[in-house]
């Protein structure tokens, strides 16, 4: 299990990591970083929310396709989700279905 401070440093890097790729890729998708909770805001009023659970040391994700909590898995270095589904493959695919094309973040 990651420690405190390497699960703060993975989640910040994580979620810079989309906001850069949200800014120079997805550039019809607004963001608004507000302590440790990322909100992407999409032309039709729907969002997606991306936070922290320090408790558990998870993030989390909330779209319109449901609530998902992801793990940091070590040996592939992806926060992923039962079933082995990664966090920015899955980000891709609710963005692209509530933006209504394609969003890459990888």
């Amino acid at each position: 299990m990651l420690d405190d401070n390497d699960y703060d440093m993975r989640v910040r890097a994580t979620l810079a990591h989309i906001e850069q790729a949200i800014e120079t890729r997805a550039p019809d998708i607004d963001f608004e970083t507000e302590g440790e909770i990322l909100t992407l805001e999409f032309p039709d009023g729907s969002h997606i929310v991306i936070n922290k659970q320090r408790p558990l040391k998870q993030i989390w994700l909330a779209a319109r396709a449901g609530g998902f909590h992801y793990d940091y898995n070590a040996d592939a270095d992806h926060w992923v989700r039962n079933g082995g589904h990664e966090l920015l493959a899955d980000l891709e695919v609710f963005a692209s279905q509530q933006l209504k094309k394609p969003v890459r973040l990888r």
